[in-house]
């Protein structure tokens, strides 16, 4: 009896030692993306009793190749016009160098530009430094909050420029709804030193559903709302609804 459990058991053991050491090995880690983003467009015209024509164009950028170091860019343009009047003339920038401390924390540096004809900005210019943190990530869902210091220009028409320390602060969310349709909702804001009551908040919430892999149609809106306006003519509020086209990459 003993024997035949000793030969089963040298039976098992060599039939284990036959099994190729690949099968066991680990599957490795895919590799960092590198280069990410996409880039969006939409237009809208109307002739008739009315002729009016809104432009769109968007772009994101990201790139992470494993390394601490990581870089992200964004950019908007909404320009439009009805009756031969200029309507909507706003262009944002955004530019970010990301030092990771680790999976979810990270120091950055950033540079913001905006122009904005309707709210009076020739332009607004402020560079930042700050911290990042992710406090949930999972396969439908992540969200972030970042906060920063810096300075801050903007120069208004007719107006001498301002210059003063600045405040910045956001938070981002994005979930995927189904396989094919995400939400995502986003709100930064920007606060003088000199006078935290003259600030700068920008929201903007969305949907995006795939129609191929690599393309979507998304729907978004965008709610831009300074405090204090360089003339009391000058709305503290603008909304905007945009529906574009984007190209996903990787």
């Amino acid at each position: 009896m003993k024997t035949r459990l000793l030969r089963t058991l040298v039976t098992i053991i060599g039939a284990f030692a036959a099994i190729p050491n690949s099968v066991f090995a680990q599957t490795p880690p895919p590799p960092p993306p590198g280069w990410t983003g996409s880039a969006s467009a939409g237009l809208a015209l109307t002739q008739g009793n009315s002729d009016t024509s809104t432009v769109n164009a968007a772009y994101e950028l990201k790139r992470d190749t494993g390394g601490p170091f990581g870089v992200k860019s964004s950019g908007l343009l909404v320009w439009g016009k009805a009756e031969g009047v200029l309507t909507n003339d706003r262009l944002a920038l955004a530019g970010r160098l990301e030092r990771k401390l680790n999976t979810r924390t990270a120091l950055f540096g950033q540079v913001q530009y905006l122009r904005d004809s309707f709210k009076a900005i020739d332009y607004l210019i402020s560079p930042t430094v700050g911290v990042s943190q992710v406090l949930l990530k999972n396969d439908r869902s992540e969200f972030g909050v970042d906060g920063a210091v810096g300075l801050v220009w903007e120069q208004n028409p007719g107006l001498d420029l301002q210059t003063d320390g600045a405040v910045t602060g956001g938070q981002q969310f994005t979930h995927k709804l189904t396989a094919t349709t995400e939400f995502k909702q986003k709100i930064s804001a920007l606060w003088k030193m000199d006078d935290f009551g003259d600030a700068l908040y920008a929201f903007s919430t969305g949907l995006a559903a795939s129609i191929t892999t690599a393309t979507q149609l998304k729907v978004e809106l965008l709610d831009t709302y300074k405090t204090e306006p360089p003339s009391a003519d000058i709305k503290k509020n603008d909304v905007a609804v945009l529906v574009s086209f984007v190209y996903k990459f990787d």
